[in-house]
């Protein structure tokens, strides 16, 4: 399905789970436990798991707020990929790191929904990759002050939108936590 030759493998991709990114996030702890489940369920059946890590001003590389929760923890030779735009494929070797692990689908956690997850997704999509959304376990902070959705909606509508993306020879869904298997 994927467009993309000789890429049969599936990837998790754990996006921006970063103390100073989640603080204040919508269901900050039901997000990172399922995202653990999906770090373990990837971890048993073999799948590569890829951490992506933002940087810039407000976040600054080697601070406290930059370092993953320590619920999540990346292990050797899991790949960590360093960022500082939104599209985690952006001025990153995601695309490389990808390669050569063989995949051509990614199933995408983490945050900040409406910046970092809508990014990717579509960058991943447009690059030729199958992409699911982990319906429950990506998150968003509290916008809502200047102007945004709340929270809740945000997600909701993400979630909506991307079930139903199309793109030629690739695929888009979403799927909760549960339900995501890391075999073709």
């Amino acid at each position: 399905m994927t467009t993309l030759p000789d890429r049969p493998n599936t990837a998790l991709m754990v996006i921006d789970v970063q103390m100073g990114v989640v603080a204040d996030v919508h269901q900050r702890d039901s997000v990172i436990a399922n995202i653990g489940m999906l770090v373990d369920k990837a971890r048993e059946a073999g799948a590569p798991i890829v951490w992506v890590q933002h940087s810039d001003e407000q976040l600054e590389k080697g601070s406290d707020a930059w370092k993953y929760v320590p619920e999540l923890a990346r292990q050797e030779p899991e790949p960590l990929v360093h960022k500082t735009f939104a599209d985690s494929f952006e001025d990153t070797d995601l695309e490389d790191v990808l390669a050569r692990a063989g995949v051509g689908r990614l199933v995408v956690t983490g945050a900040q929904t409406d910046e970092c997850i809508r990014s990717t997704i579509h960058g991943a999509i447009v690059r030729g990759y199958d992409v699911t959304l982990v319906g429950d376990a990506h998150t968003t902070e509290d916008q809502s002050a200047w102007g945004a959705p709340t929270p809740d909606k945000v997600i909701a509508h993400t979630n909506l939108y991307w079930k139903y993306h199309t793109a030629p020879g690739r695929t888009a869904q979403v799927t909760d936590a549960k339900d995501v298997t890391f075999t073709a």
